[in-house]
């Protein structure tokens, strides 16, 4: 696969990267987990992003790929009280004591980037985490630093100087930030890391899905079936299963901007069926005009702002 660069930093990364959250939350064993990472490297993919407060996941990557720690950029969050953490969720005594133990439980000298999950715009404006980030880059201990979030918080975070990455939701069932966020990016610089780029399986029922994404995925759910869409208006055919995913991957790539889009699955098959999709590259210029005007009127229908799922 071709490398892309992140924005202003000085990182290539694959078009798909690994998401850690599903085997965090659905506590996958260490040996599949091990498999799954190392096939991962073995295809080319160099990305996998986790974090502290994925249950299990960061000491899971180290056992699984630690020894090949050169080939991966590597990406954690940080900013919730988990593990014992001690101080107030964003403050920076949190943030450091969450870098250090992170840098721990991945057993390395450096992480790539490490952003902040997913706080709300306020305490991104007092800036005490990300106070507490820069100062663990100026130490070394984070290459870059970063926003993982949505909505008016992510495209303040676009905008800000000493932010280099954000991570936030581009897909067939959330196109918020298409229009608030990677304009924004665009013109500072940042790089864009897309999570849930496959839209937590839209076009699977709630009751499919394992464990917490059961209710996880509900909101695409809902939103899917009010855009109205089916693969064949779209021009594919096939199993939905095998359909969809191709669809909804290759529609994130298109938007500009998109450096990597994060995918977590437990799944090693999943991972040849979604490099084979990005291989086919964006998809045409009028499926994305007709995923996104869909998704546009039943938006307007539903009479409610659909925005970035949080």
């Amino acid at each position: 696969m071709n490398k892309n660069p992140i924005g202003k930093t000085d990182l290539s990364v694959t078009p798909i990267g690994f998401g850690s959250g599903p085997i965090g939350y659905l506590g996958t064993e260490q040996g599949r987990v091990t498999r799954i990472l190392n096939e991962l490297l073995d295809l080319g993919v160099n990305v996998i992003d986790t974090a502290e407060c994925y249950p299990g996941s960061e000491a899971a990557i180290a056992a699984a790929v630690g020894h090949r720690r050169k080939e991966y950029v590597l990406v954690t969050k940080c900013g919730h009280k988990v593990n014992g953490a001690s101080g107030k969720e964003w403050s920076g005594q949190l943030i450091s004591e969450t870098v250090d133990r992170s840098l721990r439980q991945l057993q390395t000298d450096v992480i790539d980037v490490v952003l902040l999950h997913s706080c709300d715009l306020e305490t991104l404006r007092k800036e005490e985490a990300l106070a507490a980030l820069v100062r663990a880059q100026e130490a070394g201990k984070v290459r870059f630093v970063g926003y993982s979030g949505d909505n008016e918080a992510a495209a303040h975070a676009a905008e800000h100087p000493e932010i280099s990455v954000i991570m936030t939701s581009v897909n067939i069932c959330d196109h918020a930030s298409i229009d608030q966020v990677l304009p924004r990016a665009s013109k500072a610089g940042a790089g864009v890391l897309v999570k849930r780029p496959l839209a937590n399986a839209a076009w699977r029922a709630p009751s499919q899905q394992a464990g917490i994404y059961m209710e996880y995925s509900r909101t695409y759910h809902d939103r899917l079936s009010r855009m109205g869409l089916t693969p064949a208006d779209l021009g594919f055919e096939g199993p939905a299963d095998r359909v969809w995913p191709e669809i909804a991957l290759r529609f994130t790539l298109s938007q500009p901007g998109v450096s990597t889009a994060i995918i977590g699955t437990t799944n090693p098959e999943r991972i040849r069926q979604n490099i084979a999709a990005v291989e086919k590259g964006p998809l045409p210029k009028e499926v994305v005009a007709r995923i996104r005007d869909a998704f546009r009127k039943a938006e307007s229908t539903s009479g409610q702002r659909w925005t970035g799922q949080t």
